[in-house]
């Protein structure tokens, strides 16, 4: 499997990235926040699903693969990390890629999980919800989440009585990409780098012994 690897130091945290379900992982969010995150200290591991890695070959689009497959290529992803780096090694990603962190991490010990827009439910569907691996996970959680996400904006969010565990970063008026209005006066990038640094003092606090 190719990892594309933002390489800070070997002994700092490494965080291990996946993409959502529409977007590779060298998208321009994902290149941004990845950028942003090995400023900061972080080390940054990206990986493709085989469904997105057969559309890059082939340029067909492909729906995402099933979940035991997503989750086996992300167990590969993390052996992969934890074989090149000797710091501690989070788990995280964009939407889909960070709830199948969230379930990878109920059968693979890791220090903490790091989701950017997790969709806590389908689009248009918001008595389907997906809390359920986030109330269970064994370990610490960020969740950094766009206020008017249509996957859960923070209105809905907050009914879900999450433990206290699952630490929430609400960017104003961002949407399930963190992007915000331009009347919301902030900046698309503004958001990207304030997820960046919480993400990074998450990841620097948890790893404290």
């Amino acid at each position: 499997m190719e990892l594309l690897i933002n390489r800070a130091a070997a002994d700092a945290p490494t965080l291990v990235l996946a993409h959502g379900a529409g977007a590779p992982m060298d998208s321009d969010f994902l290149q941004r926040l990845s950028e942003l995150l090995c400023q900061r200290g972080v080390n940054v591991c990206r990986f493709e699903f085989a469904y997105m890695a057969e559309r890059r070959d082939g340029g067909k689009k492909r729906p995402p693969n099933r979940q035991p497959e997503l989750i086996a290529a992300w167990q590969m992803a993390l052996e992969q990390a934890r074989q090149g780096f000797t710091g501690p090694v989070f788990i995280g990603g964009k939407s889909m890629g960070g709830r199948m962190a969230a379930v990878l991490a109920a059968a693979s010990p890791v220090p903490g999980v790091v989701c950017f827009g997790y969709p806590f439910h389908p689009p248009a569907k918001p008595e389907k919800l997906r809390v359920d691996t986030l109330k269970q996970l064994p370990c610490e959680a960020l969740v950094v989440q766009g206020t008017r996400d249509k996957l859960g904006n923070k209105q809905e969010v907050d009914g879900y009585n999450l433990p206290a565990t699952i630490a929430l970063h609400w960017l104003e008026d961002g949407d399930h990409d963190l992007k915000p209005r331009v009347r919301s006066g902030y900046t698309h990038d503004q958001h990207i780098v304030t997820a960046a640094q919480a993400a990074a003092d998450f990841m620097a606090r948890v790893s404290q012994p």
